[in-house]
């Protein structure tokens, strides 16, 4: 398997590559995330009707979300203890290889990812293509996790920026960049739907997470590194804050510069739905 740079996997395995690791008889853990933010039962239900034969379901709302208290956004983080004992429910050791999968373009697969990579998991990938790309078997009785016998080690999420943090971005004389995922028209504040205020937070430029995919698959890492240092000029990654609507679909965007090689920027986990949440920070429409 392919590494990156500090011997982490390359993030986006293709559906052959998987099919390939399956026949060898690797020790792969299949994650089915899929997830609709609107309906947070309908992810579940599709994966009881058809799913990739031994994946396990991993919920959005459930697995990778803390307790919510209106202030801290639509998916807040667990705390790493509370992670921890999510990784021993759902089988994940430390040498576990992951593979998430989605229908969504790997937008919720790409959390799971990132939740694993944040506290140093190297062996974690997202299928391209998700669950339309697979020709594989299909299965549609739900497999319970297996979990660990004992509690895997603690560790403390990496590369987060938060609320508190951004503000102090936005007021700062020269600022971090800020990539916002949303679609374009929530980015300006129209058509809002999924919080209780429209817009951005001040100085974010918008790529929405689509424009990493063509016909539902990743982008080359070629064209991908092109598109982001077009947009991201002579800044350095690492120095790159993503940002979306509650800290989803912004892991795509770092995913994909994880894929074109441009490694290291940081998520903004409780993201506008955080960030609106007190009408005293302001807002660009």
């Amino acid at each position: 398997m392919d590494l990156h740079p500090g011997g982490y996997m390359n993030p986006i395995i293709t559906a052959n590559q998987l099919e390939e690791l399956i026949n060898e008889g690797s020790d792969v853990l299949i994650c089915d995330c899929r997830y609709d933010l609107t309906n947070a039962n309908a992810g579940y239900a599709m994966y009881k009707n058809a799913h990739i034969t031994g994946a396990i379901y991993v919920n959005v709302e459930h697995d990778l979300s803390g307790p919510k208290t209106g202030k801290n956004g639509r998916h807040p983080l667990p705390s790493p203890e509370a992670w921890a004992k999510t990784r021993q429910r759902l089988g994940i050791a430390n040498h576990t290889h992951v593979v998430a999968y989605d229908s969504h373009g790997g937008t919720f697969a790409s959390r799971l990812w990132w939740m694993l990579r944040s506290i140093g998991h190297a062996s974690v990938q997202v299928l391209d293509g998700g669950l339309d790309a697979w020709n594989g078997s299909i299965g549609n009785v739900g497999r319970e996790p297996t979990p660990l016998t004992s509690m895997p080690e603690v560790y403390p999420f990496q590369g987060v920026i938060t609320t508190n943090e951004m503000e102090q971005n936005v007021k700062a004389d020269t600022p971090k960049m800020v990539i916002d995922a949303r679609t374009p028209d929530r980015f300006r504040g129209e058509n809002e739907t999924l919080d209780p205020v429209g817009g951005h937070i001040p100085g974010a430029t918008n790529r929405c997470f689509k424009e990493n995919l063509v016909s539902g698959k990743f982008k080359s890492p070629e064209q991908l590194y092109k598109e982001f240092v077009l947009l991201i000029g002579q800044q350095k990654p690492g120095t790159i804050i993503h940002s979306c609507g509650s800290g989803v679909s912004a892991c795509h965007n770092l995913l994909a510069m994880e894929a074109a090689g441009l490694s290291g920027s940081r998520l903004h986990v409780g993201s506008w739905s955080e960030w609106c949440s007190d009408p005293s920070r302001p807002i660009e429409r």
